[in-house]
């Protein structure tokens, strides 16, 4: 019984601990701070458990040069101010954002699948910046803009042309 007691005061006490830390103001908050004790590690860990449960594995659209030039037009409106675009410089929206996010047409998600950039655009991830756009955007545009990601190691002229224009 004492043990238990002990266990369960020792329990009380990290999560005051925990709550006293955020209560203060002790925790890195601004985008220039630095992480948080297993802040990324904790974040990936809940991410990835995630999608395996709801990521969809089949798409219902195909990466044909339609869908790419819809998804490029998709990317360059919602996404390219953060992610940036081809052969371009970092924008000043992504240099001030914590943490940073990943240039897409320099450190592609190509790895990725279709199904996982999908419910990333979707749903967004939480404590990064990234929106979710599910509210914003139809269903077919964030399978295109995914599809686009998908093959964006081998897009068509085209397809780069609409990415690289100014309106």
């Amino acid at each position: 019984m004492k043990m238990l007691i002990g266990v369960v005061l020792g329990a009380l006490a990290v999560l005051f601990g925990i709550f006293i830390y955020f209560a203060t103001g002790a925790a890195p908050v601004a985008t220039s701070s630095t992480q948080m004790p297993f802040e990324k590690r904790l974040a990936k860990m809940a991410l990835h458990a995630r999608l395996r449960r709801e990521m969809p594995t089949n798409v219902p659209y195909v990466a044909d040069e339609p869908n790419l030039d819809a998804g490029a037009e998709v990317y360059r409106e919602n996404c390219a101010v953060c992610h940036g675009l081809p052969n371009q410089p970092e924008t000043a929206v992504a240099h001030g954002m914590f943490p940073p996010p990943p240039e897409l047409f320099v450190d592609t998600v190509t790895r990725d699948t279709v199904g996982e950039t999908y419910w990333k655009t979707k749903n967004g991830i939480r404590l990064t910046g990234m929106p979710g756009f599910q509210n914003s955007l139809p269903d077919l545009k964030l399978w295109q803009v995914s599809l686009l990601l998908k093959h964006a190691d081998k897009i068509p002229p085209t397809v780069q042309s609409i990415l690289l224009q100014t309106e």
